[in-house]
């Protein structure tokens, strides 16, 4: 397990390293990135090597897609919390992770949502970040 200095712990799955570094700058220092991770296996096995507080998944990614990862993670009653970090502005992926209790951020919005999100889901809440007037989605609880 992860040593964390007391900061939230973070798994960082996306299949774009570019992706993962802007995300790492993003948290900066008042989160410990545990492991960042191209696939959503690897997030699996991240999970359960670091055990998280939050993992910020990806939804398009190989070898298993972000949301059957997340099913995994679920499955195996691990304790993580799961944000969504993804271009896919559909309202079934919002409803998805809406069911899975899962939060859901936009990679267009990450530099205004990601951190609001993460705050969020520490308090035990939802985040959903706001899609096009044209697609509906279910307001978190």
């Amino acid at each position: 397990m992860a040593v964390s200095n007391g900061k939230p712990t973070i798994v960082l799955a996306d299949d774009h390293s570019g992706m993962l570094s802007k995300v790492s700058e993003v948290l900066g220092e008042d989160f410990t990135i545990v492991a960042k991770v191209g696939d959503g296996r690897a997030s699996i096995e991240a999970a359960i090597e670091f055990v998280p507080d939050i993992l910020i998944l990806d939804i398009a990614m190989p070898n298993m897609d972000g949301i059957q990862a997340a099913r995994e993670i679920q499955r195996r009653q691990l304790k993580s919390k799961i944000i969504f970090l993804t271009v896919q502005e559909d309202a079934d992926y919002v409803q998805t992770a809406h069911e899975m209790g899962a939060s859901f951020v936009l990679k267009p919005k990450l530099h205004t949502d990601l951190l609001i999100a993460i705050k969020e889901v520490l308090r035990g809440k939802r985040f959903v970040s706001r899609l096009s007037a044209s697609v509906s989605h279910p307001q978190p609880k």
